[in-house]
């Protein structure tokens, strides 16, 4: 009897270690790469807010949606885009003790959504798949090179990945030969439940731009209330896959009505709201950061000039210098 007793203690043990990820969230900004290369000086206010990791984002660029070559590393870049660039940034930054993330983007000209990029024939596919390869597997080695903690494999990619999931997991076991850290994709808030590689990554990265409430201002409660939805689906996935939810970004911008639509970037939306965006940040981390099942994430977005970044003026994502700034800084204290 005292086996059996014994045996199911050490039994539930297990099944807790199963379910409970991280003793500490990852508590992270998405660190913008600028033209200039950062010092000690750029990276004080990334702690004084208590953040414990930054992601670095190169990114590759396409003419169109339909075009498969990829263009990065370039001279025409800004620096922090390029190879050099972001060996200079990881390295300052861990200096500090900011873990990293590295997540490769692609930009479409004039800002066309990613996820609609598709060729139009099979040798403009191979094409792609060749150009995407070496784009990924190029920062791949740096991040092991570098020690890098986390590695991101590709940042809303949904059409790409519908039309060639074998080229994906082809391309997860090339960057499993390359790199030894942690695994994951940023998919988008509604594309990350049929992305079919998920068992093969360490985290499931989800770009957190939930619809929560249509009000102009929206309450802390009114965002909680619409967040309810997406916190209980992605809870049944993390069980499922039995994987911690990663935020590979999220943010809300200062703007009237910024819970309708938070992916939004457009220009025409320039009525300053600092209470509708400190309402929506303190509504997703009551929500999401006291959960075993969420890994953390990473506020988008931070730039590495803070005294000229954000303002009370400021419409953009960045909560900098904004009073969202001081939630995020109790909240990433606190965890």
């Amino acid at each position: 009897m005292k086996l059996i007793c014994a045996f199911c203690f050490f039994l539930l043990l297990g099944s807790c270690a199963m379910t409970s990820y991280h003793e500490s969230k990852i508590n992270g900004v998405s660190y913008v790469a600028s033209n200039d290369s950062i010092n000690e000086k750029n990276i004080r206010p990334v702690l004084n807010i208590h953040a414990n990791y930054a992601a670095l984002m190169p990114f590759g660029f396409i003419r169109e949606l339909s075009h498969p070559e990829i263009q990065y590393n370039s001279d025409k870049q800004w620096f922090g885009e390029t190879k050099a660039g972001v060996k200079q940034y990881i390295k300052v930054l861990k200096k500090d003790g900011i873990h990293i993330m590295i997540k490769p983007q692609i930009w479409v000209w004039r800002g066309e959504f990613t996820g609609m990029i598709k060729m139009i024939t099979e040798t403009d596919w191979l094409v792609l798949e060749k150009s995407y390869s070496k784009f990924i597997l190029d920062y791949a080695e740096i991040a092991q090179e570098l020690n890098v903690e986390i590695f991101c494999i590709g940042t809303e990619l949904e059409s790409f990945i519908d039309a060639r999931p074998d080229y994906w997991n082809h391309l997860i076991v090339e960057i499993k030969k390359v790199y030894k850290g942690k695994l994951t994709y940023a998919a988008n808030w509604n594309e990350y439940n049929r992305t079919p590689f998920w068992s093969d990554l360490d985290y499931i990265g989800i770009d957190g731009y939930f619809p929560v409430s249509d009000l102009k201002t929206p309450t802390v409660e009114a965002c909680k209330l619409g967040l309810k939805r997406w916190k209980t689906e992605m809870k049944l996935y993390s069980e499922k896959f039995n994987k911690p939810i990663l935020f590979t970004e999220f943010g809300y911008r200062s703007v009237d009505f910024t819970g309708k639509a938070p992916w939004q970037s457009d220009r025409d939306m320039n009525v300053v709201n600092l209470n509708a965006q400190t309402n929506a940040m303190q509504a997703f981390f009551e929500t999401f950061w006291h959960e075993d099942w969420i890994a953390g994430g990473f506020i988008w977005k931070w730039y590495h000039n803070n005294d000229r970044a954000g303002g009370n003026n400021n419409t953009r994502f960045t909560p900098q210098n904004k009073p969202a700034e001081a939630i995020i800084k109790d909240v990433y204290f606190k965890n």
